[in-house]
């Protein structure tokens, strides 16, 4: 399954033939937010600008069109996938004793199963409505492209409607907040930081100049960009523990570790070490400066996508996006804080669930800064 998704559905190829989208969908977010800034002094939610951006990006490769709200559920499209994200992380009883699983005493389960048939009802319906209009597309999402993996017949196993329907989940539970978060912390971040956004504001300058939008082709020449994206990925971990379970026995630094066991890997525990980063608990995007370190999951003390055969398998997808909309929105922008308000009182409370959104919504003051 994992060699389906990253030949097929998360190729360059593949990520490549939604540039056009991407660009547009971000042109409209900053179209919108110029427009706001027009109005003096207005204050925008900045991070629901961030998360309606990055769903509707998400919808538009993965089902090839925007859905509402109410296409889903009566909670809500946003609504129903943060009400997943929150029921997986929720400690379950039944986890630590399994006697009590049948009895089900916090109701999660009887939930989790409420979810399913909306999720279920809806993924139907978005294969059908792909079947009836297969053969008159130019263009292909991901629900096409699996369809036509589907048809082909030529995989290595069984892949029928239930296995896209798993695929898609996973797509949306894993792609919709992700992003967003990470934009959304690192924004944050900035804001606490004047200097750096400074700094990387002049990249941008020097780089794209005032007299245009970025494009993602600029993105590779930002190296400064770049170092400010991995701090925000180290200092605030999206994901802040990821579960593997032992395949057989085996001893790892000396510990002896069971078949079947659990292992909770603490990812936030990892990138706030202070035996590995000085000063860690410091939003410091220089420290990377003649660092090799990377996040693709090769250097272990950085790990924003996990690491190994089971990491996230669009990690260039998820890299592209988060440095595109961060590079637009303060490239384009004077980002300033609402009135009477300083950098340090800005607050990095977190808020419970499988990805560590930031509790409070990020609130601004947005300044048009270039020349077109």
């Amino acid at each position: 399954m994992r060699k389906l998704c990253t030949q097929h559905l998360f190729s360059n190829q593949k990520i490549n033939s939604f540039q056009s989208m991407r660009r547009q969908q971000v042109e409209v977010m900053i179209k919108s937010l110029k427009n706001e800034a027009c109005d003096h002094r207005v204050v925008v939610d900045l991070s629901a600008k961030i998360s309606s951006l990055n769903a509707d990006v998400t919808c538009l490769m993965v089902f090839g069109k925007k859905y509402m709200d109410e296409d889903l559920d009566k909670r809500g499209f946003k609504g129903i996938l943060q009400e997943v994200v929150h029921l997986g992380a929720t400690p379950n009883l039944g986890d630590f004793f399994p006697f009590l699983g049948a009895i089900d005493l916090q109701g999660i389960t009887r939930k989790l199963k409420e979810l399913s048939k909306v999720f279920d009802g809806f993924l139907e319906k978005i294969i059908d409505e792909h079947e009836q209009s297969r053969d008159q597309k130019q263009s292909k999402d991901l629900v096409d492209t699996m369809l036509d993996i589907m048809h082909s017949g030529e995989t290595e196993f069984q892949f029928d409607r239930t296995n896209i329907k798993a695929i898609l989940i996973d797509m949306l539970v894993a792609a919709i907040d992700t992003s967003a978060t990470s934009v959304d912390w690192t924004v944050t971040e900035l804001l606490r930081h004047p200097h750096v956004m400074k700094k990387l504001q002049k990249e941008l300058e020097e780089v794209v100049g005032l007299e245009r939008m970025v494009k993602e082709s600029d993105l590779e020449k930002l190296n400064y960009l770049d170092m400010v994206v991995k701090e925000g990925m180290r200092l605030h971990s999206v994901v802040p523990i990821t579960q593997r379970e032992a395949m057989e026995d085996c001893v790892v630094d000396g510990y002896h570790i069971r078949k079947g066991s659990r292992i909770m890997i603490n990812h936030y525990a990892i990138q706030r070490d202070p035996n590995v980063w000085p000063e860690p608990e410091k939003f410091l995007p220089e420290r990377f400066i003649g660092s090799s370190i990377d996040i693709r999951g090769r250097d272990f003390e950085l790990l924003p996508f996990s690491s190994g055969r089971r990491s996230c398998p669009a990690i260039p997808l998820g890299i592209t996006v988060v440095r595109l909309m961060l590079a637009q929105l303060v490239h384009c922008f004077d980002l300033e804080l609402p009135k009477g308000m300083q950098p340090c009182d800005l607050d990095v409370d977190e808020h419970f669930g499988i990805v560590t959104c930031k509790e409070n919504h990020l609130m601004v003051v947005p300044k048009y800064r270039l020349n077109e």
